[in-house]
This record gives C-alpha cells, sequence and structure tokens, in this order.
C-alpha cells in the first residue's frame, strides 16, 4: 500500500458571502510502504469565484496572481490528480485536519463532478493522530510539530506541495506509534463546532441544574430562538451528538432527576 500525502490551498475571504471557496491548490507526495518517496503532484487551479485573489491570501500563500490566472480549472486538475492517484495499486491518504478533504468534496459537487472515489477513500487525519500520540489537546500547525520533533521544514508554509512534504516528515517520525485502524472516510457534517459546543454547554447546564437531559429539553429551553433546527439534516446529526455526549457525562456521573433528593 502507497501513502498519499495531501494538502490544499482554497481562496478565503474576509466577509460574508454565499459563494463558496475553492481550491485554488493541490500538492500531494506519495510515499511506498516503506515512507520511502515515491513521487509528487502539485496543481494551481483557477476558481470559479473570487478568482482574484485577496491580499491575506497572497501573504499567506505567496502564489503570483497572474499564475492563478492561467491555471487550469478544477474539473481538469482534479481529473489529472485522480488519475496520478490511480498509479497507486491501493493506497491510504494522509491529511492534517479534516479541511483538505472536505473542500476537494465540496468543489467536486460544485462542479457536479462524480464524487464517488472521495467518499469511499481511506483517510487517516494525521493531525489527530498525532495530539494523540503526544498526549494533547489543543492543535498543532504542521510547522509546530515539525519544531516539536526537531525537525527542520523546508520549503515554503502555505504552499500545497511544501506542506504535503513537511506532513510527509512529521508522517514518517510517528508512523510506528500511530493506529491506523483509526482510518475513516468522509463523512458529511451539517452543523458547525458553534453549534455542537452549544449542545454539549447545554448538557453540562442541566446536569448542574440536577436536571435528566433530554433532546426535548434542550430544544425548548436551550436552542430555542438560538439555532434554526429547519434542516432535517442538521437537525437529526445534532440529535445524535447530544445522545453521544449525554451518555459519556452520564458514565462518568449518572445525574439525578429533578425533584429528587440526592
Amino acid at each position: 500500500m502507497d501513502y498519499i500525502i495531501l494538502d490544499i490551498e482554497f481562496n478565503g475571504r474576509k466577509f460574508a458571502s454565499e459563494l463558496p471557496m475553492e481550491v485554488i491548490e493541490i500538492g500531494a507526495v506519495r510515499l511506498n510502504s516503506s515512507l520511502q518517496y515515491v513521487d509528487e503532484f502539485t496543481a494551481l487551479v483557477k476558481p470559479v469565484y473570487f478568482s482574484k485573489l485577496n491580499s491575506f491570501i497572497k501573504k499567506k500563500t505567496g502564489i503570483p496572481q497572474e499564475d492563478i490566472d492561467t491555471a487550469d480549472g478544477f474539473p481538469k486538475v482534479i481529473g489529472e490528480f485522480l488519475s496520478w492517484l490511480a498509479r497507486s495499486e491501493s493506497c491510504l491518504l494522509f491529511t492534517w485536519g479534516g479541511e483538505d478533504l472536505k473542500r476537494i468534496v465540496f468543489d467536486t459537487r460544485m462542479h457536479k463532478l462524480d464524487d464517488s472515489y472521495w467518499m469511499a477513500a481511506d483517510y487517516y487525519d494525521l493531525l489527530k493522530g498525532y495530539l494523540r500520540v503526544n498526549g494533547l489537546t489543543n492543535d498543532v500547525s504542521v510547522e509546530g510539530a515539525l519544531l516539536e520533533l526537531g525537525i527542520s521544514g523546508e520549503g515554503s508554509a502555505h504552499r500545497a506541495l511544501d506542506d504535503a512534504k513537511m506532513t510527509a516528515e512529521i508522517l514518517r517520525a510517528v508512523f510506528t506509534e500511530l493506529d491506523l485502524e483509526r482510518m475513516q472516510k468522509f463523512k458529511d457534517v451539517y452543523s458547525n463546532a458553534k453549534e455542537r459546543r452549544m449542545v454539549k454547554n447545554a448538557i453540562k447546564a442541566m446536569l448542574a441544574r440536577k436536571a435528566v437531559p433530554s433532546w426535548e429539553l434542550l430544544v425548548e429551553h436551550f436552542l430555542k430562538d438560538k439555532l434554526s433546527l429547519e434542516d432535517p439534516k442538521k437537525a437529526a446529526e445534532l440529535q445524535e451528538y447530544f445522545h453521544v455526549e449525554a451518555a459519556k457525562n452520564a458514565a462518568k456521573k449518572p445525574p439525578v432527576p429533578a425533584g429528587t433528593s440526592s
């Protein structure tokens, strides 16, 4: 099995908009089963929206506007990337966090392309793996992990291929300590971190009041007028999250129903 370390850059924006952010660069490194370098992929992508890079993105990535202007669009680039990936009989994708794969899936759908490869692909979130190995709870950047490992990073941070190469060095350093059974497949998420945090905090508040946490109580007293649950997929996802978090708290300390003595 080959290991593909993937990184992307996308055209963030400074203002609210319903128009999507898009991938502007894809970089990847292929390692063989012995973690030896095989080859690499790199390509810029001309976005449909916000094709003029804002000052923050230009400064962050160092990508020249003229290179974006002459780049191919996403459909052609992702087709070439899939062909490159197909050189491996089997592979496991590695990303630093979940954003890279999500952005590729979203752009694939935006262009009405087939997303079956990405939905079926196995990937491993190396950021989470690194945090578990080191007993950390706060996220660490690729540059921060390299520093902690005493590895000199080469190239430019926030350029996709260079970031993929640096991430590959981290993979080599911690590979034997990783539990690759924790690989996963992309899963659509309909709620955001802030909304899930609201649910988690509401459970803590109910327990503090010695009330048995229930979904109905949470919706009526904690989410009403604060969070819309009109989207049935979001509502189902948050309800599932509620039950998981409530079960975790119940395992720590069973709640006492309101009105009873403890």
